[in-house]
């Protein structure tokens, strides 16, 4: 949740929520360079990694979720591809 932003212009008081970074980061439209780089940023050693191969396999399986321009997004294809990609060791190094 944002938090919340204090202004104070001519007397008058104003409350605006500041930006949602986690957000504006999860909503952004992605190359398919870019996701698999914020996809393997960060995540756990457990975990299976992304790579290029197994991103276009997750891409030709569901192509109904590619209909803006081939972008991705990590809210709307990261949680759907860690569930995908382990299911698929044959694609895993």
């Amino acid at each position: 949740m944002g938090r919340l932003i204090c202004h104070v212009s001519y007397g008058i008081i104003a409350f605006m929520r500041a930006p949602d970074i986690n957000k504006e980061r999860s909503e952004r439209k992605l190359s398919l360079a870019d996701f698999l780089e914020s996809y393997n940023d960060g995540l756990p050693s457990g975990f299976a990694r992304a790579s290029l191969a197994t991103l276009k396999e997750f891409q030709k399986t569901h192509p109904g979720m590619f209909t803006d321009d081939n972008t991705w997004s990590l809210g709307q294809h990261r949680k759907k591809f860690m569930d995908w990609l382990p299911q698929r060791t044959d694609l895993l190094i």
